[in-house]
């Protein structure tokens, strides 16, 4: 099952020398997606920006030198990568993953290894607690293996607990691991095992340098890795605050679907899970859960783009995972790839060998528009979300999933009784009543 291409019209490969400088640019202290996007804009290539980059250090704010990454560590990240059999791809790559190109901080170069033709596949988000409980590592084994037989690749991100068991159930049919560390540096260490098995029929992507050990902000940004490559998320167990809700916010600020596994309410391991239900995602207690539920969405080639070539990507929700270079010109003409040869494109998704007909997007979109019409038709008095529907036209799959973002981002209240309301912070200003 193919995913359809989300990408800008003229994709085309890197060659060595641009790869060479892009990845040296993207090891420079304090240079993260938004950064990297500006310095492109403004100087046109990422040879040119490393070259002006001494003279943006000097002139920013005093402090700690920043480093910037040298000719020969570069090299041996290319070397260390090229001996395990990983490549380097660039977000305007045909192999780039659809999807995740389209998020608001997409990164701009991936290292990967395996069969990458998981990459332009329908892909499924499974994650949840490393203290699973022995019936939340039965059911993920369930789940995982019913939805990959009909034909999604599972994503994870490698950890203890439920991903191990969502990767581990879907090796022979296709898996990607997200790591939260470099490809050279895996952790766990136990599970180097599992990932080498995965890599035949799936693939293990990072964005951080080659020989990178984990550490604790690194994980928010492979979750947003995690949630970016999928048409949904599904919690199997998470606690209140856990890693898994990180993924779920992320998904749901992309407008991807969120799915949870309801749980006893006297397991902690089942709260988080508990709570995402309540505010609104889906109930799953089987793949065909899942599975009906994508068969309805039939992503298209005709949905808006957004990512790291777009004009709007830096105005985006935008999470501060980086301690990033202050640079306030942005209003520079985008940086365009090369052309492309058009044969490069994904084909599309076909069921029943038909091509997918356009999805039916809400009005108002992109979602940033949306999110804000929605605003505008709450107020404080509880309404239902059938009624929100009708109200702004958009089907009710689609209002209730970018509630839940709303809702994890504590812009709104959810009620019993489907219902809900703004909260008193939400309440928009004159302007955002304006069509």
């Amino acid at each position: 099952m193919e995913e359809t291409p989300l990408a800008p019209e003229t994709l085309g490969p890197l060659d060595d020398g641009e790869r060479f400088d892009w990845l040296r640019l993207l090891r420079c202290e304090n240079i993260g997606p938004r950064t990297f996007q500006v310095l492109l804009r403004r100087h046109g290539s990422a040879g040119a920006a490393l070259g002006a980059l001494p003279a943006l250090i000097a002139s920013g704010k005093p402090g700690r030198p920043i480093r910037i990454a040298s000719i020969e560590e570069t090299e041996r990240e290319i070397d260390a990568a090229q001996h395990l059999g990983a490549r380097f791809i660039g977000i305007g790559e045909p192999d780039y993953p659809a999807l995740l190109r389209a998020t608001a901080s997409a990164p701009p170069l991936i290292a990967a290894r395996g069969n990458l033709s998981s990459l332009r596949r329908s892909k499924i988000a499974i994650v949840g607690a490393r203290n699973a409980s022995a019936a939340g590592l039965a059911f993920t084994s369930q789940l995982a293996r019913g939805i990959a037989r009909a034909g999604h690749v599972i994503v994870s991100g490698l950890a203890r607990g439920i991903d191990a068991r969502a990767h581990q159930a879907a090796v022979d049919t296709g898996t990607i691991a997200v790591l939260a560390g470099g490809l050279g540096n895996i952790y766990p260490a136990e599970h180097e095992a599992l990932l080498e098995r995965l890599l035949e029929q799936g693939a293990a992507i990072s964005e951080m340098p080659f020989a990178w050990e984990a550490r604790g902000r690194d994980f928010p940004r492979r979750n947003r890795i995690v949630a970016g490559l999928c048409r949904a998320v599904v919690v199997v167990e998470a606690a209140r605050r856990s890693g898994s809700l990180i993924t779920a916010k992320f998904a749901a600020d992309e407008g991807r679907e969120i799915f949870a596994v309801p749980g006893s309410p006297l397991d902690p391991r089942a709260e988080g899970a508990n709570d995402l239900l309540r505010d609104g995602a889906t109930f799953c207690t089987r793949p065909e859960d899942v599975i009906e539920a994508l068969a309805e969405q039939n992503l298209s080639r005709t949905q808006p783009v957004t990512g790291v070539f777009e004009p709007g990507f830096v105005g985006r929700g935008y999470e501060p995972l980086w301690d990033e270079l202050d640079l306030p010109e942005v209003g520079a003409a985008p940086f365009e790839p090369p052309p492309a040869n058009p044969e490069d494109a994904a084909s599309p998704d076909e069921r029943d060998g038909a091509a997918a007909a356009p999805v039916a997007k809400p009005p108002g979109r992109p979602r940033d528009d949306f999110e804000r019409r929605l605003i505008a038709l709450l107020g404080p008095v509880p309404v239902s979300v059938d009624e929100l529907a009708r109200a702004s036209e958009a089907p009710a799959r689609e209002v209730r999933t970018v509630l839940l973002g709303l809702k994890l981002a504590r812009r709104i209240e959810w009620h019993g009784g489907d219902l809900v309301s703004s909260l008193p912070a939400s309440q928009p200003r004159a302007r955002d009543h304006e069509e």
